[in-house]
């Protein structure tokens, strides 16, 4: 079976890029490495997500699930300092980076845990949930990982997700709107949608 970046131990050979961003004003500075979602840029898809976000009304922590080398986690953390992001990813090298580059860009409201899922989140409930979800993976994993997200998620909390037209919007929109009643297309851009969901 042939690697993907949702795998938990990436045995392609490491060879790590490091590169500066500018995100939400501020200009970062990441390290990515093969086996993991996004080596040489922060895609376009991820760089959407994290320029629409809004935090939410409600107080309570964020989670970034699937969260790679960390952008997303990361860059929000640093815009809300006074919230706690929790960063988590089945694959052992993303974790490793993420935990790497919070460090080098000076962002300390984070905690990057190793987790296929909400398997190991330990019923941590959520003010907002992120996700860039692993469309290779399949539909089915994916919509488990929208389910389980809506449990997590505080009344008032959203879910966040961006997903490309061509890649199944449509149908995700579907999903949302069945699991939380309503749902919302934030932004359209190059056939990426920002879906906002919220737990009422």
């Amino acid at each position: 079976m042939s690697e993907h970046y949702f795998s938990e131990n990436p045995h392609s050979k490491s060879s790590p890029k490091t590169w500066n961003c500018l995100l939400r004003e501020k200009t970062y500075h990441f390290t990515s490495d093969a086996g993991v979602f996004s080596k040489n840029t922060v895609d376009f898809g991820t760089r959407l997500l994290i320029e629409q976000f809004d935090y939410p009304q409600v107080s309570g922590d964020l989670l970034d699930l699937g969260c790679g080398y960390g952008p997303i986690g990361m860059t929000l953390a640093d815009g809300a300092p006074e919230r706690h992001v929790l960063l988590a990813d089945i694959n052992e090298r993303a974790v490793e980076l993420a935990k790497k580059n919070a460090e080098k860009n000076g962002v300390h409201n984070v905690e990057v845990v190793q987790s296929d899922g909400f398997a190991d989140l330990d019923g941590r409930q959520f003010a907002a949930v992120l996700i860039n979800p692993p469309i290779r993976a399949g539909k089915k994993l994916i919509y488990r990982m929208f389910e389980d997200a809506e449990k997590a998620l505080l009344s008032g909390g959203a879910l966040w997700i961006v997903i490309q037209k061509k890649q199944g919007a449509p149908s995700a929109e579907e999903k949302l709107q069945a699991l939380f009643g309503n749902v919302e297309t934030v932004a359209k851009s190059k056939g990426y949608y920002i879906l906002r969901a919220v737990k009422v």
